[in-house]
């Protein structure tokens, strides 16, 4: 069979077929977020709160149930449910805003990105619907009075899927042509009752018009048993309903006197058929809806009668084509669809055991689903609009206040579509490696998009998060354009030459603004891992101390490595890049031997701690095992024979560099007959060291993968007073006990797969380095040696572990659930039982568990 899924894939890539303009590009939530917060207190979870999200019309983007859009969201398609017994339907997932969590923002909902091919020609999600009344109060009172060192109350906790009184709600889209969109929605009852349940298949425009814009209202009509809709960007377009269904229509418009007791805001009159209004009609009677069927949000509303363990299927299309085909075709496209997703799937995973191929499946399943519209202009979100009130006083000095350039309106892939539905710097790196083992296209647009002018800062930096854009991820981009550049068959130069010349401002940036003193050391903050250290390594310490850290210098070492290995690759075309890469060999020299000579290397404990630098420059060490002290590993590459002999300018340099400084030798391994061509802040000795530590079950070593922080502190925390403040850490496997970054997230101790992947990156160069002579106690105290490369396939495995079947056919990452045919790829994992936490869905960095199974990073 010819592999269509690759031959839709290869259009897109050529833009003969505009196969992405449609996709799962709708959030999970929009409510709670930065963008929607005008509040003068920057309070964004209260600014727009949950039960705000059903009757408010949003700013910036739209969020959903299993909903889709067009690349520019001018309109939505989803579903919404209602069991007959909940307060509003069910048109987003549920949950805890980060102040109602006792861990943090939290969704307590159960769904599954089930399947997707890259061109998402086929996509499957599926969602366990209660068939009770859903248990919103109890969720927000019993969280509440839970404190840090309790466990998250979840909805499973509840009881409400006792006896089986759900629904399993399957929703299957196919696409006919790049426009014409065929859905399948299969509604089981798991229950030994019959069920009815309201299924409202809706569709809506993002609303475009409450803003001051001067443009032509788009709309929607009916047209017999069709919905038919036009706007200005999409023209016009159809969406049918298989069955008899009720068609009920309103205006994504706020319901302004449920919201602020009053008939008009900002000057304009409200409608009589809001937001809500589909939801109100349904639920209450209300006479919410338009009488005259008209509107910019409109539904199918089906009753269905689903008799105890049977389910019921029924079919809808969507189309701008001219001539549709109708949803008595659906079933045969879905099926099609399907099989050709099976057919891509099964060619892309041949070599892997079965078991691994599902989890590989459904872990790119789930990036793929994770793309999402994302606009965002900081500099109209700062003045405020033309139609609306001013922004209270102060705003425009306010958050993100130094990113006025920034103006988003694109389809990124998101860390988390609903506890992190805003792109953030280093998590999006991970998942470009990822997607570039289907998509090296979209994984190298990805990658480039921070670096383009409507993101990255005229000063360098990238944008970290909306949260804070100033804050500091690390700087993975060059090692991510490094491994896709790989994968992608070390062919695109163009690509690399793109990324190169972005990157060299944001590398100025990072040596000017993260090493204060000069010293080739640096801070640079918290670094993406949160709470890992005893104190908030985002803010100062007392009495003008600094933070000198192991993790800042390890990551700016390595930035200078996979720069220099660009920068030869780019040197075969054009000469000119051999000064650079002399640059950066020079850069990385410099920064290796300090963070090995300036009190980050601890000889007596043979590892790499932060170290606390006084105001009288006196140095401390924080002496924590944490991932902190491993990551100085990753600052490693090989400089072969053959590109000394091709770039003679840089053999020169390095013959006077080792010549003039000495103390460069332990970091340029040129004379080693034995370690040839290595460049390694971490040399093999310090290598040695460090991975008795890493590999020693005791400390870091995890059934399933690297911890976060080492085992040992867990009958050993470790304290550290700094003028008269006092900091204690200890090793805490799940949430987080700390307040330190607002709890959601944990690196005391959890394993995460990002770090995880760079580790195993690192022992994958190492060992074509050191070789097969080169062997290791594994793990550490075993008496078993094993070469490097063995070692991070089994730390591969390991890691696949989290998400393969084990006792009881249940996997560790969510072991206790009903639901084992479907995975979820949460944020991070219990460092000892391997249990998902932290936010569910985090398929953005998490699915790196797809690369790993095959083979990547390297």
């Amino acid at each position: 069979m010819a592999n269509e899924e690759q031959v839709r894939l290869d259009q897109a890539v050529a833009g003969t077929h505009a196969w992405r303009d449609f996709g799962p590009y709708v959030a999970e939530r929009a409510w709670g977020t930065v963008r929607e917060d005008y509040s003068a207190s920057g309070d964004a979870w209260s600014s727009f709160p949950f039960d705000h999200a059903h009757a408010r019309t949003y700013r910036w983007n739209e969020d959903g149930l299993s909903a889709w859009c067009d690349a520019r969201q001018t309109v939505c398609i989803g579903l919404a449910l209602w069991n007959g017994q909940d307060p509003i339907l069910k048109e987003r997932y549920f949950g805890l805003s980060g102040p109602e969590g006792n861990h943090g923002e939290d969704v307590k909902e159960y769904w599954w990105y089930s399947d997707s091919t890259p061109t998402h020609s086929y996509v499957r999600t599926v969602y366990a619907y209660p068939l009770n009344a859903f248990p919103y109060d109890d969720l927000r009172r019993t969280n509440a009075a839970r404190d840090r060192s309790e466990p998250e109350y979840e909805l499973i906790d509840t009881g409400i899927f006792a006896e089986d009184r759900y629904a399993m709600v399957t929703t299957e889209w196919a696409k006919a042509s790049p426009h014409d969109v065929c859905i399948k929605v299969t509604v089981a009852n798991r229950s030994a009752e019959p069920a009815e349940m309201h299924l409202i298949p809706t569709t809506w425009f993002r609303n475009n018009w409450s803003w001051g814009d001067p443009q032509n209202r788009p709309r929607l009509v009916a047209d017999g048993a069709v919905i038919r809709g036009f706007s200005e960007r999409t023209g016009e377009f159809t969406f049918e309903s298989s069955g008899s269904p009720e068609l009920l229509f309103c205006e994504n418009e706020t319901n302004v006197a449920r919201l602020y007791g009053s008939e008009s805001y900002a000057g304009v009159r409200a409608t009589s058929y809001p937001k809500d209004g589909i939801g109100d009609h349904i639920i209450n009677g209300a006479p919410t809806v338009n009488p005259e069927m008209i509107g910019t949000k409109a539904a199918f509303h089906h009753v269905l009668h689903v008799a105890a363990g049977a389910e019921v299927t029924l079919e809808l299309r969507f189309s701008l084509d001219e001539t549709p085909g109708g949803t008595e075709q659906v079933q045969d496209i879905v099926a099609t669809r399907r099989a050709e997703a099976d057919l891509y799937w099964a060619q892309r995973l041949s070599e892997l055991p079965p078991e691994n191929a599902v989890v590989t499946r459904k872990a790119f399943a789930g990036l793929l689903c994770s793309k999402q519209y994302y606009k965002y202009d900081v500099n109209r979100w700062l003045k405020g609009d033309r139609s609306q009130p001013p922004p209270p006083e102060g705003r425009s000095d306010g958050r993100n206040s130094g990113w006025r350039h920034l103006a988003a309106r694109d389809v990124i892939l998101m860390p988390d579509a609903w506890e992190y539905p805003w792109f953030a710097a280093w998590d999006l790196s991970f998942h470009c490696v990822a997607l570039a083992l289907i998509d090296p296209q979209l994984a190298k647009e990805q990658l480039l998009l921070l670096m383009r002018e409507w993101y990255q800062h005229p000063g360098g930096q990238l944008p970290a998060y909306e949260w804070n854009f100033d804050d500091i991820n690390p700087p993975v981009q060059a090692w991510a354009a490094r491994q896709i550049y790989l994968i992608d068959g070390k062919r695109d130069t163009d690509f690399l030459e793109r990324v190169t010349h972005k990157l060299l401002i944001n590398f100025t940036t990072w040596v000017n603004r993260r090493d204060a003193e000069g010293n080739n050391i640096y801070e640079g903050g918290f670094l993406g891992l949160d709470n890992i250290g005893p104190f908030d390594r985002s803010k100062g310490l007392p009495d003008g101390a600094v933070l000198e850290q192991s993790d800042g210098t390890a990551w700016m070492a390595a930035y200078c490595l996979d720069m220099l290995f660009i920068c030869i690759e780019l040197s075969a075309n054009n000469p000119t890049y051999e000064d650079l890469a002399t640059k950066f060999i020079e850069h990385f020299c410099y920064i290796a031997a300090a963070g090995n000579e300036q009190g980050l290397w601890d000889q007596q404990d043979a590892f790499y701690y932060d170290q606390i630098r006084y105001a009288d420059n006196r140095t401390e060490p924080v002496r924590v095992r944490s991932l902190v002290g491993l990551l100085p590993m990753i600052a490693m590459t090989q400089l072969p024979d053959v590109e000394l002999r091709r770039l003679p300018n840089l053999a020169d340099r390095m013959d006077w560099l080792l010549e003039q400084r000495p103390d460069f030798v332990d970091a340029i391994q040129f004379d080693s007959a034995r370690f040839r061509g290595l460049l390694a802040m971490c040399n093999p000795q310090r290598l040695t060291d460090l991975l008795r530590r890493m590999l020693d079950s005791e400390e870091f070593l995890s059934p399933y993968g690297i911890r976060s922080l080492s085992a040992y502190h867990r009958e050993h925390p470790y304290n550290v007073s700094v003028g008269d403040e006092q900091y204690c850490i200890d090793y805490e496997p799940a949430e987080s006990r700390t307040p330190l970054f607002g709890g959601n997230s944990n690196w005391r101790g959890p394993i995460w797969l990002p770090v995880n992947a760079l580790l195993i990156s690192a022992l994958r160069r190492y060992a074509e380095v050191l070789g097969a002579n080169y062997q290791i106690e594994y793990p550490t105290g075993s008496g078993m040696l094993l070469r490097l490369d063995a070692i991070a396939d089994n730390l591969s495995a390991r890691l696949m572990g989290l998400f393969l079947p084990a006792e009881q056919q249940q996997r560790p990452c969510q072991r206790g659930l009903p639901w084992q045919d479907e995975i979820l790829f949460n944020e991070y994992f219990h460092g000892d039982t391997g249990f998902g936490l932290g936010a569910s869905h985090q398929t953005g960095w998490t699915s790196m568990i797809a690369a790993i199974s095959l083979g990547w990073p390297r």
